[in-house]
Formats: C-alpha cells, sequence, structure tokens
C-alpha cells in the first residue's frame, strides 16, 4: 500500500516523491496488486482529477490497484496550495461529496455539481477502467469509522492497542460497513537489537509519537518534529513496536487478524530495508499460514 504525501512527517525523513507518478513505474516493473489512500477534498486533488488518475492506472494495469482508500486529508498535505485548511466538519462533508462523485466517473457516469468547494460540469472520463477499484475510507477513530462505513466499500487503519482495534472495527461494521474488507497498516521498526530498533523508530517515525488531536493540523514537517521533541528513544516501544524476532511480529500480526482484517500491510519505519526482507523471509513468511 502507498500514501499520498506531499510532505515527509519529518525533515530527518527527507524525501516525498508524488505517489500517482510512482504508482505507474512501480506497476509496470512488479506483479503486484497495489492499494493507496488518496484525498478528494479540492485541495490537491479536485475529485475529477483524482478519478482520472486512478481511472487510467486501473486501465493501464488491470485489477491491480484494488483498492483506494479516501480521507479527510492533512494540513502538512494539504494546506500547502494555499486554500486554507477547514475544520474537521467541512473536511468531512468534502471527503463525502468527492467519494460520491469518484464514485460515478469510475462508474462511466456524467457528472456535474454545485457544491460549494467542489463544482463540478460535465465531468466525465473517456478511459473508464473495465473493473474499478474499490472506494474505502481511511479512518483513525470509532467516529470516523462510523461515517465511512454508511459509504465505503471497506475500511482502512492502522495498528493500534487489540481493544481500542476492535472498537474501531466495530463502529464501522455496525453502522453499514458489516461484510465489507478491512485492511491494516501495521508499523513496526525492525532492527537486529532492541535498542537499534528504537533509535531507528526515534530517528525515522518519532511522529507517532504526535497527539491524535494534532496529526491533521500540523502544517509542516518542522512542526511535527517539534511536536516530538521531548520524546527519548527509550520510549518509542510505548508508540511503536520494536521488532528483533520473527515470534514477535507473528503475534502481532495474530492479534491484528484476530480483529478481522482481510489485509495486513506491514510497515518497516527503519531504513535497512534489505535487512528488514532478509529477515522476513528467512523468519516470518514461511511461518505464515
Amino acid at each position: 500500500m502507498t500514501s499520498d504525501h506531499l510532505a515527509p512527517w519529518s525533515k530527518r525523513q527527507g524525501n516525498s516523491g508524488n505517489n500517482w507518478a510512482w504508482l505507474g513505474a512501480a506497476m509496470a516493473k512488479t506483479s503486484l496488486p497495489f492499494g493507496s489512500l488518496a484525498i478528494p477534498g479540492g485541495w490537491r486533488y479536485h475529485p475529477v482529477v483524482l478519478a482520472h488518475l486512478v481511472a487510467t492506472l486501473s486501465e493501464m494495469f488491470p485489477e491491480r490497484l484494488r483498492w483506494i482508500a479516501l480521507g479527510s486529508g492533512e494540513a502538512l498535505n494539504e494546506n500547502a496550495v494555499g486554500r486554507g485548511w477547514p475544520d474537521k466538519a467541512e473536511r468531512n462533508e468534502r471527503l463525502e461529496a468527492g467519494y460520491e462523485m469518484m464514485r460515478a466517473l469510475l462508474a462511466g457516469e456524467t457528472v456535474n455539481s454545485d457544491h460549494p468547494h467542489l463544482k463540478t460540469e460535465e465531468a466525465k472520463l473517456w478511459s473508464p477502467p473495465n473493473i474499478p477499484p474499490l472506494v474505502s475510507g481511511a479512518a483513525l477513530t470509532e467516529k470516523t469509522a462510523t461515517c465511512l462505513g454508511k459509504w465505503a466499500d471497506g475500511l482502512v487503519t492502522v495498528r493500534k492497542p487489540v481493544n481500542e482495534l476492535r472498537r474501531v472495527v466495530e463502529a464501522f461494521r455496525s453502522s453499514g460497513g458489516a461484510g465489507k474488507p478491512l485492511a491494516l497498516q501495521l508499523q513496526v521498526s525492525w532492527a537486529p537489537t532492541v535498542d537499534d530498533a528504537g533509535m531507528a523508530a526515534w530517528y525515522e517515525w518519532r511522529n507517532t509519537a504526535v497527539k491524535p488531536n494534532l496529526l491533521a493540523e500540523l502544517k509542516t514537517p518542522a512542526e511535527f518534529d517539534a511536536a516530538s521533541c521531548d520524546v527519548t528513544p527509550e520510549e518509542m516501544d510505548e508508540f511503536i513496536p520494536l521488532i528483533t524476532r520473527g515470534n514477535e511480529l507473528l503475534d502481532l500480526i495474530g492479534e491484528c487478524a484476530s480483529c478481522g482484517f482481510d489485509e495486513i500491510y506491514i510497515h518497516n519505519v527503519s531504513r535497512n530495508q534489505f535487512g528488514f526482507m532478509n529477515f522476513m523471509a528467512k523468519e516470518v513468511f514461511g511461518k505464515l499460514n
């Protein structure tokens, strides 16, 4: 899975390429299926533009873009276009309106809309995919998951303590999402030793310690760095699992699967990706059912 970021979470990460250009290259060179987060709120991407990108990738690589997960956006990525950053209620309104437009466009319909922020006139995709991807929703909280259950094709979320995760899943299912697919991003920091894993998490992914109410509001990598500056390497295991052995990751995968997730995407925040892939090959893949 991929995420559509204009900026990194931290200056230390130092890069943030365009998601849609990267997906075209990645799918041309692999046979893997992909899922991607996408923001249709009308800041960087109007829903018509976003649907055009999704449709073209889906036509070029049939059934390979399996889902897109629409979200209400973050100031870190959307505020840069200079249109102001609205409150959560308006962002949710834009999200649902953007979803309706994208679903119709991907189905081959012509769309007109007088929505105050997402006006559209005679919009049509002339190269629609034969099989469009699922249009899921991205949620971090029970409240958002409840809203998504009413319209999204599925749910995408991130790993939390198991009791919190089950509540998010139940909120989605009980509001209309029963039977719909569930996908999870499982973030870990892997290294040969716990100290190295903690240091990698602290250096690369300290943003995970930022308070949830700030995640969508902070506008620059520098603000995220400032909001997490008091966290120490020794505290990082409170925010992200530190992994050194295969059974530790297998236990986490089993815990998440028990909550009902159909797909689990493991994101290692350490930059030692070759070491991580060797670890996965030797200690994890062969033990998965």
